[in-house]
């Protein structure tokens, strides 16, 4: 575990998939069977690391290392259906250890949070559905935004919902581009090692905290 940052946060913000519930595996098989039906070869350790970033980002830099040049549209079509496919495979999403009770006790505390995450509106119901909890959450997702992480508008466009200064917040995550989107952002980057990143490379990635699962934040 990395040294904590100093100043307590008014506000969390955290990201979805990989963090707060167990998607990742099924967020890699959607893009892998996606890139096969476009033709487009696709390693699997290339894909878990972008897990978090920009669908159509993460279309443009898998075509690329394949040697295929897409467009706009393209890395669109291909984002739009790689969430298709992740909602097909994602039928029993289960919360990470800890998920549930630190949003709760969020709650209890007073303490504002929200969800920022690069998934499109329609995947992520189940994943919210599977934390139960006893009030609709504030989320942000990528269709708020032109640019999604590592870029810091989906975690500015939460704070600004929260009505908080993006340096009183922290950025809760488990993948490099939730670090870097924080750290951007001018947030606290706070890692789990939960998803598609090891607690190395969070902070290699400017993790100011690490941890292994979400339990820990709340101590």
């Amino acid at each position: 575990m990395t040294t904590p940052p100093d100043q307590q946060p008014a506000a969390l913000i955290f990201d979805l998939d990989g963090t707060l519930v167990d998607t990742v595996p099924a967020r890699i098989a959607a893009w892998l069977r996606t890139f096969e039906e476009f033709g487009i070869a696709a390693d699997r350790r290339q894909v878990a690391r972008l897990i978090g970033s920009d669908g159509r980002r993460l279309a443009r830099v898998v075509a690329d290392a394949a040697g295929i040049a897409i467009d706009a549209a393209l890395a669109e079509e291909i984002d739009r259906r790689a969430g298709d496919a992740y909602s097909e495979l994602n039928t029993d999403p289960r919360p990470l250890p800890g998920a549930r009770e630190l949003l709760q006790a969020l709650d209890a505390m007073g303490l504002r949070w929200a969800i920022a995450t690069s998934s499109r509106p329609e995947q992520v119901g189940k994943s919210i559905e599977s934390l139960n909890l006893p009030r609709p959450p504030t989320i942000i997702d990528g269709s708020r935004v032109e640019h999604a992480k590592p870029a810091p508008d989906l975690l500015l466009f939460a704070a600004r919902e929260l009505g908080i200064e993006p340096s009183h917040a922290w950025y809760v995550g488990d993948s490099i581009w939730d670090m870097q989107a924080a750290r951007a952002a001018g947030m606290s980057p706070i890692g789990v090692a939960s998803g598609s990143a090891t607690t190395d490379e969070l902070e290699e990635a400017g993790a100011s905290l690490t941890v292994d699962n979400l339990n820990q934040v709340r101590r």
